[in-house]
C-alpha cells in the first residue's frame, strides 16, 4: 500500500553521497518581494495564534515568490522539476522573470513551461502514475482536491486546505515523490524546484477558471485535443455535469 508521509514520517533512507549542488535553476533573489509582503501584512489580519501553531504563515515570502496561508482557502498550485528552465537555456527565459505585472509574468512562465524544456520525466507514464498518486492519496483527510494535471515538466493542483498548511501538503508531495522517482529513475539529486507558484481562489468565478485551465493545460501545450484524453488529470474523472468523481 503507498504510504505518503507528512514531513517528518517520510520512511528512513540510508544515507547516500550527496554529488555537488547544481546552481539554482529559475529566478534570483528578489528583494522586492519582502516590501511586497510587509504591504500585504499591513492591510491584512494577523494570522489566529491555533492558526499560526499548525503551521500556517498567512502572507509570507521565501526569497523570490509571495505566497498566502491561511486555512480554508482554496489554492492553484503549480510546481515543477528542477530542470524546467535549463541553465544551457538561460538567454530563453530570463527576460521572463523581470515582466512587472504579476498576472503577466506568471502566464509567460507558464507558457514556457508548456514548451516542455528539461528531461520532462513526468512524461513517463510509470513516473506520472507515482505523482498522480500522491496527489490523490489523503483527498478528503488533509485537503481536498478540485482539479489536478500532471504535465510533462510540471504539475498544477487546485486543492481546499483545511487544518494542514499548504507549504506542508506541498512539501510532503514533493519529498515523498522525489525519493521514489530518483531511485526508480537511478539517479540522485534535486527532483523538484524547490519554491512553488500560488494562488488563492477568490470566489466561485475564479475557481472555475482555474479548474478549466489546469484541465485543459495538455490542449494548450499541445499534446491531446480532448482534455479528458489526458491520463493524469481530473478532467477525465467528470461525469456529464462537471462533477468529479472520486
Amino acid at each position: 500500500m503507498l504510504m505518503l508521509a507528512r514531513i517528518g514520517e517520510v520512511p528512513f533512507i540510508a544515507p547516500m553521497s550527496q554529488p555537488p549542488k547544481s546552481p539554482r535553476h529559475g529566478p534570483p533573489h528578489n528583494p522586492g518581494v519582502r516590501e511586497l509582503i510587509a504591504g500585504k501584512r499591513r492591510y491584512s489580519s494577523p494570522p489566529k495564534r491555533e492558526d499560526a501553531m499548525l503551521g500556517f504563515r498567512g502572507w509570507h515570502e521565501r526569497g523570490y515568490l509571495p505566497h498566502r496561508d491561511e486555512p480554508g482557502l482554496t489554492q492553484f498550485v503549480t510546481f515543477r522539476l528542477a530542470d524546467s528552465f535549463p541553465e544551457s537555456l538561460r538567454s530563453e527565459w530570463e527576460h521572463l522573470w523581470r515582466i512587472e505585472d504579476d498576472r503577466e509574468r506568471r502566464l509567460e512562465l507558464e507558457a514556457y513551461l508548456d514548451r516542455g524544456r528539461g528531461a520532462c520525466y513526468l512524461r513517463r507514464p510509470d513516473v506520472a502514475q507515482v505523482v498522480e498518486t500522491a496527489l490523490r492519496l489523503f483527498h478528503a483527510k488533509r485537503y481536498e482536491l478540485r482539479a489536478w494535471c500532471v504535465m510533462p515538466n510540471h504539475v498544477h493542483v487546485l486543492f481546499k486546505a483545511d487544518a494542514t498548511p499548504m507549504a506542508e501538503i506541498i512539501e510532503s508531495w514533493k519529498k515523498y515523490t522525489a525519493q521514489k522517482l530518483n531511485r526508480l529513475l537511478n539517479q540522485r539529486g534535486r527532483f523538484w524546484e524547490a519554491d512553488y507558484w500560488d494562488t488563492y481562489m477568490r470566489n466561485a468565478e475564479h475557481e472555475r477558471k482555474s479548474v478549466h485551465y489546469v484541465e485543459t493545460n495538455p490542449c494548450k501545450a499541445l499534446l491531446i485535443l480532448d482534455p479528458r484524453n489526458w491520463p493524469w488529470s481530473s478532467a477525465r474523472l467528470r461525469d456529464h455535469f462537471g462533477v468529479l468523481l472520486s
